[in-house]
């Protein structure tokens, strides 16, 4: 019978963990770097990775940054290479890169469109298809795309985002079911709404000392009453790197406060 805090302990790991500068990527990496894996990120700026390793330094975490950009096939590739010869064959992906456009469905161009599906979702295909094979060689493997709520509801102004996030979801399943006779389990991470500086200008007082409307509807919403934190995040990303859920695959695991399980209060 397995120890079941060796279940979760990431000991001798390789993680790579794209967009880990700041927000919800920085909660991940340094979970895992505290349940004992060793961290590789990417950055697209010399200046964010430099602040980045910083912060990594003041928790003790000697993460490995790497200038790339994801959505750059070639790009990947190499990093990839360089990673599996200064750390290691990786052995956790946490794809969890992104950006968000909100803007009317309308007044959006095709170009801004483009934009966020080649991010939020041609770059975890790129990201996952470069570490695959690695995996399937070292025997197991595990793969966690940081999806959304937006993977199951539609709300305005986020067309491309629900758009790249919902095939997130469909991306997950598929690796899920086309690699998991080769121990590679691909598993996602729905947040709801975090308090990161992605959301900021929707947690922003108005000028009257109130909350911002869509703060108070998010509060309304949420059963336990409250954004989540990129912390809440840590203990769902390190059950799907670990052995813990060794027979979890295909699976979306939202972190959303109970938001999707609500209907709402009554007015």
């Amino acid at each position: 019978m397995n120890d079941v805090s060796n279940l979760f302990s990431l000991e001798g790991k390789v993680a790579l963990v794209t967009g880990a500068a700041y927000g919800i990527g920085f909660a991940i990496a340094t979970a895992l770097a505290e349940a004992g894996a060793r961290i590789a990120f990417n950055c697209r700026s010399r200046e964010h990775m430099d602040k980045a390793l910083a912060e990594y330094g003041k928790l003790g975490i000697e993460a490995k940054g790497y200038l790339c950009d994801v959505t750059d096939e070639k790009q990947v590739t190499d990093m990839v290479s360089d990673i599996n010869a200064d750390l290691g064959v990786i052995d956790i992906l946490v794809n969890n890169a992104g950006i968000i456009k909100r803007i009317p469905m309308t007044e959006m161009s095709a170009e801004d469109f483009r934009q966020v599906i080649d991010i939020d979702l041609n770059a975890p295909f790129i990201v996952s298809k470069a570490v695959i094979p690695g995996m399937i060689a070292k025997g197991h493997g595990k793969i966690i795309n940081i999806c959304s709520m937006m993977s199951e509801l539609g709300r305005e102004t986020v067309s491309a985002y629900a758009s790249a996030k919902g095939g997130l979801k469909m991306l997950t399943r598929n690796i899920a079911s086309e690699y998991g006779a080769y121990n590679i389990q691909c598993n996602g991470i729905g947040p709801g709404y975090i308090a990161t500086p992605q959301t900021a200008p929707l947690r922003e007082k108005q000028p009257d000392g109130s909350r911002h409307p869509f703060d108070s509807f998010i509060i309304a919403k949420t059963p336990a009453a409250r954004w989540g934190e990129p912390g809440d995040l840590m203990g769902p990303a390190v059950f799907l790197a670990s052995d813990a859920s060794n027979f979890v695959n295909g699976h979306i695991l939202y972190v959303d406060g109970g938001i999707l399980a609500y209907i709402g209060k009554q007015p």
